[in-house]
């Protein structure tokens, strides 16, 4: 399926196989470059498959070798004309799509070829984990635009790379490559171009074995712990040991008595 809002605006296509989601940005001959339609597009999608209880985890990509170029910049001049638009186009259209991946209740895992600049490095850091290959490019030369990074799309670098690390990225608008990226603190691994599928697969298999209470507990209390250092209240630490009733913890308590592989079904 995709989710394609008008014509020649780009697509956002999606696949589930089996408890698999794959979202794909996909805007040919502009390495994937998001338009306003794509950026609603992907608000929608993530909404949709974060109601879908019966996925384990989404993985977004781009298509034809490519994740994303960033915004589309030749719509700019419409859609960011003024002051009030500017502020409508980052606040209204992007903020929504970054804030509805970070927000999906699944794990999400980036799998990262090409460019990654822009607006591609601010979605793929609201993914849970981001595997690239190690020809992928990173970056944010916005600078070179004449406008700074919006604070909520600036949200995403700092948790990753911190406060040194996202200023040098946005005061040089240098692009750099995998290796680099990683040691900053953008990506979980990285692997050869050949091997990109292949750890993909095993990540995703890894996170579908697990139990799916326990992945959106561990989501839910990460971004608590990080955005609010005020002692949890009576209800929230209730939330987090919710799992203590259900039938996938006292499965995987067993499965490991007795020698055995989980099979978990979301209980």
């Amino acid at each position: 399926m995709a989710v394609k809002p008008e014509p020649g605006a780009g697509c956002v296509h999606v696949r589930v196989e089996g408890v698999v989601a794959t979202v794909t940005l996909d805007h040919p001959g502009r390495l994937n470059a998001i338009t306003v339609a794509m950026w609603h597009a992907l608000a929608e999608t993530f909404g949709r498959l974060s109601a879908d209880r019966a996925l384990r985890c989404v993985v977004v990509r781009g298509a034809g070798g490519n994740f994303a170029a960033g915004a589309d910049i030749r719509e700019f001049p419409r859609v960011r004309a003024d002051l009030d638009s500017v502020m409508a186009y980052h606040r209204r259209t992007i903020a929504p799509a970054l804030r509805a991946v970070s927000d999906c209740i699944h794990p999400v895992v980036a799998a990262i070829e090409g460019v990654c600049v822009g607006g591609g490095l601010e979605i793929a850091s609201r993914c849970d984990l981001r595997l690239a290959a190690r020809g992928a490019r990173f970056g944010a030369p916005i600078n070179r635009l004449g406008f700074p990074m919006a604070p909520d799309e600036m949200r995403g670098l700092l948790d990753l790379a911190g406060r040194a690390a996202t200023l040098e990225i946005l005061l040089e608008g240098r692009v750099f490559g995998a290796d680099e990226a990683q040691v900053k603190g953008l990506l979980t691994r990285v692997v050869d171009a050949d091997a990109l599928e292949t750890e993909l697969a095993a990540t995703t298999a890894r996170l579908c074995a697990g139990a799916p209470l326990a992945a959106r507990l561990n989501k839910w209390t990460a971004a608590r712990l990080a955005c609010d250092p005020s002692p949890l209240g009576d209800d929230e630490w209730r939330a987090c040991f919710a799992y203590a009733d259900g039938a996938d913890h006292r499965r995987g308590v067993q499965a490991f008595l007795q020698g055995t592989d989980p099979v978990f079904t979301g209980e």
